[in-house]
């Protein structure tokens, strides 16, 4: 998602106190903090995963074997063949009244040494079965006796009622490909996008590299991956986000929507109580460690790590480097309205607040009719201001607004009361949309406080949304909370949501939330700050850059409902690789050129894994591409190139989130070669590409949770982002139900190449051209293939849903 940009655009140079010069530091020393670090993170939840059973054995199967042994002895069986004797004998003699005390304490230990070798033995046959990745090659309908035989033996290791870091010991690590295999990847995904006499130049700076470099950079490599829990992810933490010097806004941020068709109350505060409420169960439950892992084939666990920062985060701006600061608890949230900051208290000594007085508290910020403190109004700017900036103003900032300060740093996250409505409006449906996308990626430029993990918008007809800060976690882990929050708060949704089934959450018929307000509640506490004057001029500056940021963002969102994934399945083809092969049919068809294509893919299946890129556009993508444009091609021919195209893809697909993709070897090559003072044209070469199409599909991953079929207006509209390059675009989709696709565009409108809706509509004719191959005896839909022959017929899949020749909805674009 918006990592396409950051990956772009990290310093080519760096140093460990951020200075733009070469890595001086040993790089022998930066992997044994890696490695410090991870073992910090280890040992930090140790006492949770003591408390939840150290998994998959749990804490009654101690008790069981303890009470076996006590059977076995009272039997006259030693079933530890003299050991227990021997530990009796080591024990101090209390006297002859403490002899069967002695016993006990000594198969107690026996006892516990033997539960403990029994549980490491089952995470390392565990680890060993999760480093088996040949179920990724195979389709589910024709798996080897091979992945059967691992299936079941998973089955057998993995335990029961596993909690959300149940797994986390038993992941494997993220394996270093081999360099010639990176290199050969490399060179094939650019071949389509280079002429021949820069392949060329680039094949022999490849030669180079791996003649005289790649050896000693691969090994450093692996040294850290025998080492630290990931070999890439905390560098890629530090030098694509942290060392960052650009602004949050648009550049490391990402936003999320609300359903799409419907809003369950049009009261503001009603709304923010609701959700409010909503994510703080989802933070207990969270705590507790009550949220389920995500398991891929109902088995396969993914990686949880990045769960322990949705809440309670700030990215804290430093002079060169920013961190992430992270706190246990917070038992409140920040609150921005008109220009004000509020402190709500979300916890009394009950418990957490009910939605009815959460709103209640929110009602009373909305009638508030003090007004915003000079320069206050505008002083959230500061947090979109170029992070040196702005780690400069807060420094002055702290000294006079500490505790202020600390309020919002530390709360559990940020709430914006906008001022103005959102979301899909009949009268302008489509512009409608675009500007609700717009108010969530950047807003006016002073209504977020950037630095949260995340911030929750809540407009002022009802509508909600998320702003997300990306560099403490990729977007499936926001995502599933912002699955869980949004089901919890309908009150049809209660049988499927565990956060909040023991909760009436929904709304009255007045539209308030439901029980009754509280008259004892104190109320919010309205947060002052003392600004110094030498700020004024920062905020400003600042002000003035978010605004320029804002007002250059062309967004474009569109529903499309001609088909969706039903229709695609049909096909016998991933959803997927469909679209990205289209996306390739649509970008030519918008810019007449091929460019490199960023796709972002998970690499959870690994400890501490975050993401991997997937190079969408392939040589069989173009093929395919330049047949589409070339009508002597007969529709046969054209279905035999798209499928190429989309196997293509979906090897790339498995081998990225396998741990065998390109880019971030490439990039941990890099780091490598900087701080040991290395030269490498080749790896300059690559660090200075730049993704004119980044793409990502948002992922449903608690498909449960959506009745789609009983309830059709309550589909989500997905998120997106801002384009990686300033003359390129950022496309991201959701697939809802079984036919709809929601499709997310965003371009820079200096920029005189492109414009959001111009490929949107390329999109859905590219959409239309290829389902049109699929069609048995029909003709092509979209302008760009009609008049094409067809030489065979029955080997299509059949008309999509609502695709069939001669209906309106086959002969006008959708739109929004």
């Amino acid at each position: 998602m918006a990592e396409a940009r950051q990956a772009a655009g990290f310093p080519s140079s760096l140093s460990p106190d951020g200075a733009d010069v070469l890595l001086s530091a040993p790089v022998l020393r930066d992997i044994c903090l890696s490695g410090l670090r991870s073992w910090q993170r280890h040992l930090s939840r140790f006492w949770n995963d003591f408390l939840t059973g150290v998994f998959p054995a749990s804490p009654l199967s101690w008790l069981f074997l303890f009470g076996a042994i006590q059977l076995a002895w009272f039997l006259q069986l030693d079933p530890s063949l003299g050991l227990m004797e021997k530990i009796k004998e080591s024990l101090p003699d209390c006297g002859g009244q403490h002899h069967r005390l002695r016993g006990l304490l000594a198969a107690a230990l026996f006892a516990s040494c033997l539960w403990g070798a029994l549980v490491f033995t089952l995470h390392v046959a565990l680890r060993l079965l999760l480093s088996y990745h040949g179920w990724i090659l195979e389709s589910p309908r024709a798996m080897s006796s091979a992945t059967k035989t691992w299936l079941a033996l998973v089955r057998i290791f993995s335990g029961r009622h596993p909690g959300l870091f149940s797994y986390q010991r038993s992941l494997p690590r993220q394996p270093v490909p081999s360099v010639q295999d990176t290199v050969r990847k490399y060179l094939e995904s650019v071949r389509p996008v280079l002429c021949d006499e820069d392949f060329r130049g680039l094949c022999g700076l490849a030669q180079d590299f791996l003649r005289l470099q790649a050896a000693l950079l691969q090994w450093h490599l692996r040294l850290k991956s025998w080492w630290a829990s990931n070999y890439v992810s905390d560098w890629w933490e530090e030098f694509v986000y942290l060392r960052s010097r650009n602004s949050l806004m648009v550049n490391s941020n990402y936003y999320m929507m609300d359903f799409l068709y419907v809003t369950p109350t049009p009261l503001q505060a009603a709304r923010a109580g609701n959700a409010v409420h909503a994510l703080l169960l989802y933070r207990h439950r969270l705590n507790r460690q009550e949220i389920l892992p995500t398991l891929l084939m109902g088995m396969r666990p993914l990686c949880s790590a990045q769960y322990e920062k949705i809440f309670n985060t700030t990215r804290i701006p430093g002079i060169q480097k920013d961190h992430i600061h992270h706190l246990s608890d917070s038992r409140h949230v920040a609150v921005l309205h008109r220009g004000r900051f509020f402190r709500v208290g979300t916890h009394s000594q009950g418990g957490l607040l009910p939605p009815r007085a959460l709103e209640q508290q929110f009602q009373r910020i909305l009638d508030d009719p003090s007004p915003a403190s000079p320069q206050e109004e505008h002083l959230a700017a500061l947090t979109a201001a170029p992070r040196d900036v702005w780690a400069q103003a807060r420094g002055a900032l702290k000294t006079q607004a500490e505790a202020t300060l600390e309020a919002v740093e530390g709360a559990a996250f940020f709430v914006s009361l906008d001022c103005e409505p959102a979301g899909l409006s009949k009268e302008t449906p489509a512009a409608s949309l675009d500007a609700y996308a717009h108010a969530l990626l950047a807003g006016r430029g002073h209504d977020r406080w950037l630095d949260k993990s995340f911030t929750l918008i809540v407009f002022s007809n009802g509508k909600l949304g998320l702003s997300v800060e990306h560099s403490w976690a990729d977007c499936p882990i926001s995502g599933h909370m912002w699955e869980r929050v949004r089901e919890g708060l309908w009150p049809h949704c209660a049988q499927f949501t565990l956060a909040t089934e023991c909760f009436q959450l929904g709304y009255a018929a007045d539209g308030h939330c439901k029980g009754d307000p509280d008259p004892m509640l104190p109320p919010p506490q309205r947060l002052h700050w003392d600004l110094p004057e030498k700020i004024h001029r920062s905020i400003s500056l600042a002000l003035s850059g978010a605004r320029t940021l804002s007002g250059n963002m062309d967004c474009h969102v569109f529903p499309f409902s001609h088909f969706g994934k039903s229709f695609i399945k049909h096909c016998h083809l991933s959803s997927d690789s469909f679209i990205q092969v289209a996306l390739q049919l649509a970008h030519f068809r918008d810019r007449g050129q091929f460019c490199l294509t960023y796709e972002s893919a998970m690499t959870r299946l690994f400890l501490e894994g975050r993401t991997e890129t997937v190079r969408s556009c392939t040589r069989e993508a173009c093929s395919f591409v330049r047949a589409m444009e070339d009508k002597e091609k007969t529709v046969s021919q054209c279905r035999a190139l798209f499928r190429l195209a989309v196997d293509k893809h979906q090897t790339l697909l498995k081998a990225a989130i396998s741990g065998q993709g390109v880019d971030r070897h490439l990039f941990a090559l890099y780091i490598v070669s900087q701080f040991l003072g290395l030269q490498s044209p080749f790896l300059a070469q690559v660090h200075s590409e730049q993704w004119q199409l980044a793409t990502s599909q948002i992922p449903v991953q608690q498909l449960h949770l959506f009745d789609v079929h009983n309830f059709p207006d309550y589909v989500s509209s997905g998120g997106g982002f801002a384009p990686a390059d300033d003359n390129g675009y950022g496309v991201s989709y959701i697939f809802m139900g079984d036919d709809l696709i929601t499709f997310h565009i965003s371009s820079k409108k200096s920029s005189t190449k492109t414009d959001s809706h111009r490929l949107g509509q390329h999109i859905e004719e590219a959409l239309l051209d290829v389902a049109s191959l699929f069609q048995k005896g029909q003709r092509s839909l979209a302008c760009g293939f009609r008049g094409r022959s067809e030489d065979d017929s029955g080997t299509g899949c059949g008309p999509p849903p609502g695709l069939h020749s001669g209906s309106p909805a086959a002969a006008t674009p959708t739109g929004c």
